[in-house]
Formats: structure tokens, C-alpha cells, sequence
């Protein structure tokens, strides 16, 4: 092998010599340098270029169609869909702006506004004075809040009162943001009519017939009280659950409602009893009035007849008397003796063939008809 195909000549002459003590290899000559950024950068631009078609301004153009393909999503994204038991709030910077009705609605995209959909058909419930907690082993549980429920009435005694207050949303807008805490401001809302109404009534017409015109009274003032706050609520009903007096004196205090019962039963039964007596008595007393009324007639009609009689047999004694004596005898004589039994004998026999003891009148009623009596 000829010293011009070594790596260098015996001398040096090449890049190194044959024991390699000729120079170094200079900068960008070779060797184990790291790869030029811009180069690479450069060339994968050119690599992308031929795979894509067209000219070389395609990637502008590209690059418009991408940004209108988003700003047409960005505006699309826009609508929303508010159902049938919701209602459409439409905010601007966090600002209400607006109120939207069921249907398809739209607004300017995020974050120029946004929209929220809270239900404003479903009818919500606070329980005042009790809690309802489920209880796997013993189902639900209620458990009684004393500072919620103790009240003190007109007459300065004190029922423990437990009910519930029924609302839904009639404007959303104004329930989302009038109202910082809507559940609390509706409890002490709630709270405070309940006290207002029992603090101006007796005791006994609330825990016995008051409930319905209490719950009612409850109601109205809520109401008001709302409506001046524009909570944008509506109170549907308000349902008093327990109306009890407090449990250290509710023994006597039934005690003293049975006596009540009591007296107020023996009361009706009275007042029963004279309903029907006064009404009989009076009947009576209009039945002997007219009786004496109807003698009064008939014994002033006989006295005239008889007067009117007596005047004509006057009349008629003075033309006839021996014939009117003898007249009035008979009559007066078939009077008497016209309804008594009696046996008339023969003045001219004198009475021979009679026993004057014989019980003949008994005989006669004993004797079977066609018989005669034996001598």
C-alpha cells in the first residue's frame, strides 16, 4: 500500500499523519456538531409544501378558512333551548339583561353573554320548626326545631306551631338576582307571618278551627312582603302540619280541652232538647187555644139554640099548654130512661107471676136468642 492512500503521508503532508499527530479538523468541517435549527425549519417547510396541492399561497388562504370556520361555531354556539317548565335568563358581562321564553332563543356567543334555565314550574317546599331526615332503619324521621315552632298567641300563651310553605319562580330574573339567599329570605319571611298572625289571636280558635283562615292570613302576607322585596316568587300554599300546645303542659292542657268538649256536647244536647220541647209545647199550646176557641163557638151556638128553643115552646105552650107539658114529659122521660135497661111489668096483673128479686135484666143478656125464661 503506497503512503498516498494512508490518511497521511510519512510526513505529514495530509490532514494527519500516519501516527495522527497532523492538525484538527476546523469548525463546520465535520465531526459530531449538533444539527442547524433554521435548516430543519426550512426544510420540513418544503417537505409540507410538496405533499400539500396548489400554488404556494395556500397556506394563507387555509388559514383564512380555518378562522371562518371558527368564528361560524363561535356564532352558533349562541343558541340555546329553554323547555317547557324553565325560563331563559340572559346575562351580558354577568349583567341580566333579559328574560326568554321556551323555545329555541339565542344570545351574543361566550363571553359576550350567557344564558341560564332554571326551572320555575316545580313547586319548592320549606319545612318550618320540624326537619325530615330518611332513616334506612326507621324510614323518615322528624325532628323538631323548638326555636322555630314555639310562638307566642294574642293571649299570652305559647303553641308550638310546625308547617310548611309551598313557592315556585314566577320571574326568574328577579328570583336570581334580587334576592341573595332565596330559601333563607323565604323561611324568615315565613317565619315572621306565621308569628305576626298568631301573635294577634286567641289561643283556643287556632288549635281548634282557626287553621284553615291561619293558613290563608299566612299566606297574604307572605305574599305582600315578597312582592315588596320583587323576589320574583309566588307562595302557592302554606300547610300547617302540627298546632299543639307545648309538650310540658299539653296532659293538661287536653285535659282542659276534654272538659270543653265536654261542657260544649252537654250544651248541644241541651240546646237539642229545647228545639224540640218548645216547638211541641208551643203545638200544644195553639191545640188547647183553638179547642177552647172551637167550645167557646159550639157552647155560644147551643145556648142561642136552646134560647131560641125555649122561645118557641114558650110560644107554643102559651096556645097549648096541657099538650106542651104533657110533650115536654115524654121527650124529657125518653131521655132518661132511653139508654138504661129496664123491665116494664103489667100494672094490672100486679106483678103475681114475677119474683120481685129476679135479676131479669142479667137473664135477658144470658138468654140465647129464640129462648124464653123458664117459670
Amino acid at each position: 500500500m503506497s503512503w498516498k492512500n494512508q490518511s497521511g503521508g510519512p510526513w505529514g503532508g495530509g490532514p494527519r499523519g500516519p501516527w495522527g499527530s497532523g492538525p484538527q479538523q476546523g469548525p463546520g468541517r465535520g465531526g459530531n456538531q449538533p444539527p442547524d435549527l433554521e435548516d430543519l425549519i426550512r426544510r420540513g417547510q418544503d417537505r409540507l409544501k410538496s405533499v400539500l396541492p396548489g400554488s404556494g399561497n395556500f397556506g394563507s388562504r387555509g388559514g383564512l378558512i380555518l378562522l371562518f370556520a371558527v368564528i361560524v361555531i363561535w356564532l352558533l354556539s349562541g343558541f340555546y333551548r329553554v323547555n317547557t317548565d324553565e325560563q331563559g335568563i340572559v346575562l351580558r358581562f354577568g349583567k341580566f339583561v333579559q328574560t326568554t321564553q321556551p323555545g329555541l332563543n339565542y344570545h351574543l356567543p361566550y363571553p359576550i353573554e350567557t344564558a341560564l334555565t332554571p326551572r320555575v314550574t316545580f313547586e319548592n317546599k320549606i319545612d318550618i320548626g320540624f326537619r325530615q331526615q330518611d332513616d334506612f332503619r326507621r324510614g323518615t324521621v322528624t325532628r323538631d326545631v323548638p326555636e322555630e315552632s314555639l310562638i307566642l298567641t294574642g293571649d299570652e300563651n305559647i303553641v308550638d306551631v310546625d308547617f310548611s310553605v309551598f313557592w315556585i319562580i314566577n320571574d326568574a330574573g328577579r328570583y336570581l338576582f334580587n334576592l341573595q339567599n332565596p330559601e333563607g329570605t323565604i323561611k324568615a319571611v315565613a317565619e315572621s307571618a306565621m308569628r305576626e298572625v298568631i301573635g294577634r289571636a286567641q289561643i283556643q280558635p287556632i288549635l281548634t278551627g282557626a287553621r284553615a283562615a291561619t293558613e290563608q292570613e299566612v299566606l297574604k302576607l307572605m305574599q305582600k312582603i315578597l312582592d315588596s322585596y320583587q323576589s320574583g316568587i309566588t307562595v302557592t300554599r302554606v300547610q300547617m302540619q302540627k298546632v299543639d300546645p307545648p309538650s310540658q303542659v299539653i296532659d293538661a292542657f287536653r285535659d282542659v280541652q276534654a272538659a270543653r268538649a265536654d261542657a260544649e256536647r252537654l250544651q248541644n244536647e241541651a240546646q237539642t232538647y229545647a228545639n224540640r220541647v218548645v216547638p211541641e209545647a208551643r203545638g200544644e199550646a195553639a191545640r188547647i187555644l183553638q179547642a177552647a176557641e172551637a167550645y167557646k163557638e159550639r157552647t155560644v151556638v147551643e145556648a142561642k139554640g136552646q134560647a131560641a128553643r125555649f122561645l118557641s115552646i114558650l110560644t107554643e105552650y102559651k096556645l097549648a099548654p096541657d099538650v106542651t107539658r104533657r110533650r115536654m114529659y115524654l121527650e124529657t122521660m125518653e131521655r132518661v130512661l132511653g139508654s138504661i135497661d129496664k123491665v116494664i111489668l103489667d100494672p094490672s096483673n100486679k106483678g103475681s107471676n114475677v119474683v120481685p128479686y129476679l135479676p131479669l135484666d142479667q137473664l135477658l143478656r144470658q138468654q140465647p136468642q129464640g129462648g124464653s125464661l123458664r117459670r
